[in-house]
């Protein structure tokens, strides 16, 4: 999944999306902290899908999932469903089409919600640049619109400011190059970018504060880094693995912190937190749990009390772990448990 594929719905309870073959799951809490479903349901009816979904949620709380399906030999067309509320069934998936209006696949989605509720599904097309399809004002999609770009790399990185206004990251050769949107409604625009060594795969964004949102991701000696539009890429500490991190911001202690998890080379989930856009005040790794596959990924959000709450998963097995923070001091988490 391109995204946090653990949320947490307006109800206020938890639910994990999961790629399963050709489908998405979803599994949720049966109330705010308590038990979960017995068995995962499937998203958005009987299509089959591609692997390699996305994810990602309104202020609203509903969540907006994209995918690729299959539409013919040698093509494919992207879908797009809504969740609204974890004890319902996500919407059967809408056919959105194709950037290049028709082949096959172009590259991984990904999906970010507006300030007004409007999914906006971003993809890799044929020329090597991005594409949008969104949600219009009054209902519906408008066309797929060309954001320009070139030899665009690994999956796409969309973010919604506290502004409610829309952003997306993306790795080329020598850099990431970034889009926004300046006023709502509008068409996101390509603006300034930086020249650094990044590794494809790892570029995740948060909305960090009313001004800004933070990029991380692996620059090519496998440090963990963070870019803030209009200031310089920073070191924050080596990366545990070599996969994306999953970000939240949430406060301990009193503090505003952002909190980090990624799969380490051990095989266990890496934990760090900082003080949000603090980076000089430093963050060190923190390993929690048993050993996971080398498929396994981690997804951090936060519960129905504000208090981190982090999932792993591992396709291969379909396991999927879960941890909360503790009534402690700091960052101490309960036992990881199985759903």
């Amino acid at each position: 999944m391109n995204g946090d594929w653990l949320i947490r719905g307006r109800d206020g309870r938890l639910t994990v999306y999961l790629p399963s073959g050709e489908a998405v799951l979803c599994r949720a809490e049966l109330g705010p902290g308590g038990p979960w479903e017995d068995d995962p349901r499937t998203v958005g009816g009987a299509q089959k899908l591609h692997p390699v979904a996305a994810v990602g949620q309104g202020a609203d709380g509903y969540a907006h999932l994209a995918a690729w399906r299959p539409t013919a030999p040698g093509e494919s067309g992207l879908v797009h469903s809504t969740h609204f509320r974890p004890h319902l069934a996500p919407l059967d998936w809408t056919p959105i089409g194709h950037p290049d209006k028709k082949g096959d696949r172009t590259g991984p989605p990904a999906v970010t919600v507006d300030g007004a509720g409007r999914g906006y599904v971003f993809v890799r097309n044929g020329n090597g640049g991005v594409s949008l399809r969104n949600q219009k004002v009054k209902g519906g999609w408008g066309g797929w619109l060309d954001l320009e770009g070139r030899d665009v790399e690994g999956e796409l990185a969309a973010v919604t400011g506290e502004s409610g206004l829309v952003g997306l990251y993306a790795c080329a050769p020598g850099g990431i190059l970034r889009w926004r949107q300046e006023s709502d409604g509008r068409k996101p625009v390509r603006t300034e970018g930086v020249e650094t060594p990044v590794r494809p795969g790892t570029l995740r964004a948060l909305a960090t504060s009313a001004e800004h949102t933070t990029l991380f991701f692996t620059d090519g000696s496998g440090d963990l880094c963070t870019w803030r539009p209009g200031e310089k890429p920073v070191t924050l500490l080596a990366s545990a693995g070599p996969g994306p991190v999953s970000a939240v911001r949430c406060v301990i202690e009193g503090y505003d912190c952002t909190v980090l998890a990624q799969r380490s080379a051990s095989g266990r989930v890496a934990f760090a937190a900082y003080p949000t856009e603090q980076e000089s005040a430093g963050a060190w790794w923190t390993e929690s749990g048993p050993r996971l596959p080398s498929d396994a990924v981690v997804s951090v959000a936060l519960d129905e009390h504000g208090e981190v709450v982090a999932a792993s998963l591992s396709p291969s097995t379909g396991t999927v772990l879960l941890t909360r923070r503790k009534d402690e001091p700091g960052l101490a988490l309960e036992a990881w448990r199985e759903l």
